[in-house]
């Protein structure tokens, strides 16, 4: 079987369209096409439906195509580990996903960590929901990505970076803006201010919210945590920020309570593919954002 075929087969999953696979591997329409064919013929499989106007892939092609991708993947581990320039020390560029919680509020951690750590690295950084850093991961857009550990993140390695509180908002014209901290247990029947279901913090929120008898307010639900927190300023209801997000911006209408009994908490992780070359890399980087992280909360008195 030939490693190239697999790779029409790849670009063509991802394009579906013929001259734009082809021209993407620099090879002519009728020649992908030809050694498509081929790949069915040596496989005994149909993994396309061919019609005059779109490309459908059967089922069995669909799952073809999902284990050549790791099958390529493998291969270019390989390669890499071949390669004389294969080094334990992070160089050169790095594509990194953030989901959209903690972009903004990483950004001039993740600039300290690699001026202090890593100089010669020049960070690339992409910001997306979870679902669609995954699907870059996929894709090879990205390499690794930061974001919160969850039940579609366990097929890739997942490195600990830090455990980050959820602070509790209140308008400073609440009645609980006089407090330091709050019991999770008196939250019970309140009313909390959501962020929209595509993000990651909506499930994460959502489960305190079972676990502690909290309403989840419907009628304000919003896309972005600054949109959340304009909901709060204006006395709209109550709302949980990751401790990162409280330290920057106008806050000033604003007073963020310490949750207690029990302090909620969302586990932040790297991720990357297994088969990923590149391991150890990240896990110096890892170590670094893990120190680095643990020394920044330690300063705002918020570790357990």
């Amino acid at each position: 079987m030939n490693i190239r075929n697999l790779e029409y087969l790849v670009a063509l999953a991802k394009y579906r369209h013929f001259q734009r696979a082809a021209e993407a591997c620099n090879v002519s329409q009728p020649t992908l096409s030809a050694q498509l064919r081929k790949l069915e013929n040596e496989l005994g499989l149909q993994l396309l439906e061919r019609t005059t106007r779109k490309i459908r892939f059967t089922q069995t092609g669909l799952r073809l195509v999902e284990q050549t991708q790791v099958v390529l993947r493998e291969i270019e581990a390989l390669k890499n580990m071949a390669s004389s320039s294969y080094h334990q020390s992070l160089s050169q560029t790095l594509d990194i996903g953030i989901i959209p919680t903690l972009a903004p509020y990483m950004f001039s951690h993740m600039n300290a960590v690699c001026h202090e750590n890593f100089p010669e690295i020049e960070l690339e950084i992409h910001e997306a929901q979870t679902n669609q850093l995954l699907n870059m991961l996929e894709s090879d857009a990205i390499k690794c990505a930061i974001m919160t550990s969850n039940k579609d993140t366990s097929k890739y390695v997942e490195l600990p970076l830090f455990d980050e509180p959820l602070m509790l908002g209140v308008s400073h014209q609440h009645p609980w803006a006089r407090l330091n901290d709050i019991n999770m247990g008196h939250l019970k029947n309140s009313k909390i201010l959501m962020i929209d279901d595509g993000n990651c913090l909506h499930s994460q929120v959502l489960r305190y919210c079972y676990q502690f008898e909290l309403e989840p307010d419907t009628r304000f639900v919003a896309m972005h945590l600054e949109t959340l927190r304009r909901g709060v300023a204006f006395n709209r209801g109550v709302s949980f920020f990751p401790l990162l997000s409280t330290q920057h911006g106008n806050n000033e209408n604003i007073k963020y309570l310490r949750c207690i009994a029990p302090e909620p908490k969302r586990k932040v992780v790297l991720i990357f593919h297994r088969s990923d070359p590149m391991r150890k890399k990240y896990e110096i980087l890892r170590n670094a954002i893990a120190r680095y992280m643990e020394r920044y909360f330690i300063d705002f008195n918020v570790m357990a």
